[in-house]
């Protein structure tokens, strides 16, 4: 039986790329945003794909940072599916922000989308797979968790928050059979943030997919996009000298 993905922050980016490339590998989808026309444009171009016209693609309207309706409005877009094999938790923002200079506003509402908003779809799926003996959660997190970079201290502060709660959430859970997978993206081409070209090592959206779901599908715990030359500077990214950012204007 073919697995059932469900990706929420699906109408653009990355969360949408992953949509194309599980469905050309022959999955069903439970795709969750907030702008429900661009979710609809998205299901009409998965049923244009070749082999994909039998695909189960199920739609719902979600907003994240109504963290109360989070759950509901994921319990009834998983009762619509046959199954919930996997629930990619994507929704995110950025932006570039300033310390004190009058951003509060906007580092918040990076803190509420990044991290509570996160924290609620986990909840979600988690009840979900409780009941269902077992289940997989990605998170999108991002190498901006490992390493502060400047003019991008909420997001980074939003993505070391949940990697921390993936990480304590897969020692919790096991005993349910629910396994964990934490992506940690590096720079990736998308609307999110502009001028993204100044950028080291970008790929494409599309790219960044493809490797991303080859790690969901080993159930790694870990998965890091690019591989190369991500996979190989991690352990340096702890310790990366200030200085390194003056480079990148």
């Amino acid at each position: 039986m073919s697995k059932t993905v469900v990706i929420t922050g699906a109408s653009s980016g990355i969360g949408k790329a992953l949509a194309l490339e599980f469905a050309q590998r022959g999955c069903n989808l439970g795709l969750a945003a907030r702008r429900l026309d661009k979710l609809d444009a998205l299901r009409a171009e998965i049923a244009l794909l070749p082999g994909c016209q039998n695909l189960q693609v199920e739609i719902i309207e979600l907003d994240v940072n109504n963290t109360n309706a989070v759950g509901p409005a994921l319990h009834t877009l998983f009762s619509h599916l046959n199954q919930v094999d996997v629930v990619i938790v994507n929704a995110g923002v950025n932006k570039l922000t300033g310390i004190g200079k009058g951003q509060l506003n906007d580092e918040l509402g990076l803190m509420q989308t990044n991290l509570l908003g996160a924290i609620a779809t986990v909840n979600a799926a988690v009840e979900w797979f409780k009941q269902a003996g077992g289940g997989h959660v990605v998170g999108i997190s991002s190498l901006a968790s490992l390493t502060p970079i400047p003019k991008q201290a909420a997001y980074c502060a939003t993505k070391a928050g949940f990697s921390m709660y993936l990480d304590a959430a897969a020692i919790e859970l096991k005993k349910y059979k629910i396994d964990f997978t934490k992506i940690l993206p590096g720079f990736v081409k998308t609307e999110i943030v502009d001028d993204m070209d100044k950028f080291p090592f970008l790929v494409s959206a599309e790219q960044a997919a493809r490797e991303m779901v080859n790690h969901i599908e080993k159930r790694r715990s870990v998965g890091v996009v690019p591989g190369y030359p991500w996979k190989l500077l991690k352990p340096l990214l702890a310790n990366m000298p200030t200085g390194v950012w003056r480079y990148i204007k």
